[in-house]
């Protein structure tokens, strides 16, 4: 099947222009859209999208990729797939489900099929092969995440960044001046595009405020809990007394647990931030300060950005961050505070 590419050295121009063209988002001089509906043709360049573009027609369908694998965190997923369903349909607009474990394939399939307005990624990649695909479809392309070549790219996330570093300044302005960081697994740390911003942005306030950290992933909690109560008796031993939390539900449970096992009171001998968690901290057996990922927020504020692209209003591509806020619960207290 033609790539977009092949459609614009047909007809002479650029690949924006064949995408402006198709989409009706800027107007394009008659013969410069006479030559890019030849080559279309000739082609065979997603006839039915481009004939059903070029009408200025639209599917009112957005397609959600979403890969699903065996190892992926089941909980997070679903709490991002349920809140981007719910706001596409608020906007009148159903949701297609591409959850192949190879994301690529579904996508290419997508784009080039013309059944969908726009596509939206989840769980984005540091090296990303979507990105490639966004670029060389017509078809406008979102992603909630921000893989590491996001040039030109629509991104929304969190600002993960401000958050770790609003929760290590919490923990060093109460007096504690040796922190740790527990993150989620290690293969989280290779194929998310988060865990490595929010250690990389604790690594860097620690040294800015003059404070030692020392950062951890916790494998997979689920099957080797041991593992992650062995780090927090080695971070206590060190003499931590401030703790970042960025993982799972199930690793602030562990940590938690093993910090009482130990005989120590969160906040008085140990205080806990925890950064970037889509779970309600207030519910865990000591309720946690957090500076939380709310799935509903990125998700309503993609949907936003892809009904203005359909919609031929400008959008500024690179980076829409979220700032965060900052839950108190009571688990940050001055250093060698009374119970």
């Amino acid at each position: 099947m033609a790539k977009i590419d092949e459609v614009a050295r047909a007809a002479g121009v650029s690949i924006s222009t064949v995408s402006y063209a198709l989409s009706g988002k800027r107007p394009v001089a008659a013969e410069t859209r006479r030559r890019i509906e030849a080559a279309v043709s000739e082609l065979g360049y997603s006839p039915n999208a481009g004939a059903r573009m070029l009408a200025g027609s639209r599917t009112n369908i957005f397609a959600l990729s979403e890969p699903l694998r065996a190892d992926s965190h089941a909980p997070s997923h679903m709490a991002f797939m349920h809140a981007m369903t719910v706001a596409a349909r608020r906007a009148d607009y159903d949701m297609l489900l591409l959850t192949d474990e190879d994301a690529s394939a579904g996508m290419s399939r997508v784009a080039a099929s013309g059944l969908v307005d726009a596509i939206l990624c989840l769980d984005v990649a540091p090296d990303d092969q979507r990105v490639a695909i966004a670029r060389r479809s017509a078809t406008p392309t979102l992603f909630i995440g921000i893989p590491d070549d996001h040039a030109g790219m629509v991104c929304v996330d969190l600002d993960f960044e401000q958050a770790t570093r609003r929760a290590v300044d919490r923990l060093i302005d109460a007096g504690h001046r040796s922190l740790g960081l527990l993150g989620g697994s290690r293969r989280a740390y290779q194929r998310s595009n988060f865990p490595p911003r929010v250690r990389r942005a604790a690594q860097e306030r620690a040294v800015e405020r003059r404070a030692t950290l020392t950062a951890h992933a916790t494998g997979d909690v689920v099957t080797n809990r041991d593992e992650c109560r062995r780090l927090i008796r080695e971070l206590v031993a060190t003499g931590v007394t401030g703790l970042v939390l960025h993982a799972p539900e199930d690793v602030h449970q562990v940590a938690l647990a093993e910090l009482a096992a130990l005989g120590l009171h969160v906040p008085s001998d140990v205080s806990i931030v925890s950064v970037g968690t889509s779970f309600d901290t207030g519910s865990l057996s000591v309720p946690l300060d957090a500076l939380p990922l709310v799935p509903p927020r990125s998700c309503d504020l993609a949907v936003d950005l892809a009904i203005d692209l359909v919609s031929g209003r400008p959008v500024a591509p690179g980076l829409h961050l979220i700032a965060p806020a900052y839950l108190d619960r009571g688990s940050v207290a001055p250093r060698g505070a009374l119970p």
